[in-house]
């Protein structure tokens, strides 16, 4: 079992990375903000889960071991599979899943693609009890300077004026939980999803 790697990053898409260990470069379906945050020639220490199949062996990865729980929690779902629950991760914090969850709210699943009304209860249903109840939210006092920082770097980097990055960053640490806050990978998560594509066009560094 394959449970973490820390690599140099050869090559990041949009939902995956390559990252090489020892001369080996393993492939890893990652979510949406790893993949923006991966930056080529910079070292990498992802969280994974190692899915076998009859065909194939997949890695999964994660920047903490938090996420890394609840997809193993996801993949358990009946009718939820390792794509659809990276899809999940890649659109929701655990803080917000958890939350969906303990409000038996499913709405927030519906809207991740490849996951139905169905399957969004069922993810509801079954994962009841199994999460930690969410962390209170903060405010914008608290979240810490040097991550604000980096974030607005990031989305400078994927195309936003300084000016729109900086009021999103200072939107999305007025908002953050306390998991969020100690991430920059988590708060730019929720900032790329109050955002939406980058209007600049501009591409990863």
């Amino acid at each position: 079992m394959i449970s973490s790697l820390r690599g140099i990053v050869l090559a990041a898409t949009a939902d995956a990375v390559i990252i090489e260990v020892g001369g080996v470069g393993f492939s890893v379906a990652v979510p949406g903000d790893v993949a923006h945050t991966a930056r080529l020639g910079q070292e990498l220490r992802l969280h994974t889960s190692l899915i076998v199949r009859e065909d194939a062996l997949s890695l999964y990865g994660f920047a903490d071991r938090a996420e890394l729980e609840v997809f193993g929690l996801l993949i358990g779902v009946t009718g939820v599979g390792p794509k659809s629950a990276l899809g999940v991760l890649s659109h929701l914090s655990v803080d917000q899943i958890a939350a969906a969850v303990a409000d038996d709210d499913d709405a927030p699943f519906r809207r991740v693609s490849g996951i139905g009304p169905k399957t969004a209860k069922l993810i509801v249903v079954q994962l009841a009890g199994k999460l930690q109840p969410p962390a209170a939210v903060p405010t914008k006092a608290a979240v810490d300077g040097e991550i604000t920082t980096q974030l607005v770097a990031a989305l400078i980097g994927l195309g936003w004026t300084e000016r729109v990055a900086a009021e999103a960053a200072e939107r999305s640490a007025a908002e953050a939980s306390e998991t969020e806050r100690g991430s920059v990978a988590l708060l730019l998560r929720r900032t790329l999803a109050t955002l939406g594509p980058a209007q600049g066009g501009g591409a990863r560094g």
